[in-house]
């Protein structure tokens, strides 16, 4: 029997633990995998210091299918995810030339060295090459280095895509209704034991002025999830509420 796979995802940058910069990578990557059969079971979030990065690439690396990394690739100081990665594996940086060849096209007079930085990649590792940016991100064994900057970083994973191993579809449906979490509980708590293998999710919301909840089901299989939407619907009119069933409810 094949193991599904699974990845997680490695954010470096001071600046999402600082609360300066917010961070868009991880819906994206956790939709966008989940569409491909990978379910994203972890994401960290470690500042730009080495002995972080590679501890937790190191730990990620040996218990999930793929690891992501989005962040610090860039020219400046900080920017240290390469080093880092190469560290990790016990390799050292190379320039790749056909990243400068291509860096020298795109900058020209205004390749620099700190430039340059973006075009050494491990020893061993693969370019990630997109159109929405000269500078390469780079795969070495399971481990996928992209940018941080969202659209680069949806780009990277687009080129990257196809190559991984695909797993069953995640599929998801919804309802919600306007009652709370405490009334619902142990109806939930029954759908959920009988089909385990359903992800059944309880969100609250607050829309004017008014509390609500949103159930969410997530699986490989359709029909379970339809037979959890079903029960879930049913629940909640006992309870003498309307169910509105993957759409949002008026407010």
């Amino acid at each position: 029997m094949l193991t599904e796979p699974t990845a997680a995802l490695i954010i470096i940058g001071n600046e999402i633990l600082s609360g300066r910069t917010r961070d868009a990578n991880i819906q994206f990557l956790a939709s966008g995998l989940g569409l491909l059969g990978i379910p994203l079971r972890e994401v960290r979030v470690v500042p730009d210091i080495e002995e972080e990065i590679i501890s937790a690439l190191n730990i990620l690396r040996n218990k999930f299918t793929y690891v992501f990394t989005t962040g610090g690739i860039g020219p400046t100081h900080d920017d240290i995810t390469a080093d880092s990665v190469a560290k990790a594996f016990g390799v050292t940086l190379k320039r790749h030339q056909p990243s400068v060849d291509k860096m020298e096209r795109y900058y020209g007079d205004s390749l620099n060295a700190a430039r340059l930085k973006m075009a050494h990649l491990p020893d061993g590792a693969e370019p990630i090459e997109t159109r929405a940016t000269s500078a390469p991100g780079f795969k070495i064994e399971n481990v996928y280095v992209m940018a941080g900057v969202p659209s680069i970083a949806q780009a990277m994973f687009d080129e990257i895509a196809p190559s991984l191993t695909h797993g069953a579809p995640v599929l998801s449906r919804f309802v919600e209704a306007h009652l709370g979490e405490g009334d619902i509980a142990d109806d939930l708590t029954a759908i959920q034991n009988e089909y385990p293998h359903v992800d059944v999710g309880s969100y609250p919301f607050f829309r004017s002025k008014r509390v609500g909840l949103s159930v969410v089901a997530k699986s490989t299989n359709q029909n379970d999830i339809d037979a959890v939407i079903k029960k879930t619907v049913a629940a909640i009119q006992r309870l003498g509420h309307t169910a509105c069933v993957d759409q949002e409810v008026d407010d």
